[in-house]
């Protein structure tokens, strides 16, 4: 089994910043993909940013320029810092992680339990 755990959501006026944090742990051998994704009250969840194993990352629309997805693959962590935030940014964030468990094993996508971000305006 893998866990993934966020931190760093909270509270914060517009044109603030936050750095969400993402620790993945388990039967880990490695990870391809991570990212997060957000889901607004009573929208689906979308796509915010996901960046692979060897660096190369995609960003929403809506974020880019404002937000930056980084990891470090030695401590399997993934971190999306938000700068410029806006009311619409307002959502709960949820990490994501593709990971491969080992031999014998299927790769697969995992979840963490999302943290909120609210964003004032």
């Amino acid at each position: 089994q893998v866990q993934l755990v966020e931190s760093g959501g909270g509270l914060v006026q517009a044109g603030g910043s936050l750095r969400l944090s993402c620790a993945a742990s388990g039967s880990i051998f490695s990870i391809n993909a991570m990212g997060w994704y957000r889901q607004a009250p009573g929208k689906q969840r979308d796509l915010v940013a996901v960046i692979t194993s060897g660096g190369s990352t995609n960003l929403s629309d809506s974020v880019k320029g404002r937000f930056t997805i980084s990891r470090d693959n030695a401590k399997n962590m993934v971190y999306l810092q938000m700068n410029s935030l806006k009311p619409e940014d307002t959502a709960v964030y949820f990490c994501n992680a593709k990971v491969d468990s080992g031999p014998g094993y299927y790769t697969r996508f995992y979840w963490g339990q999302g943290t909120q971000v609210t964003v004032s305006s």
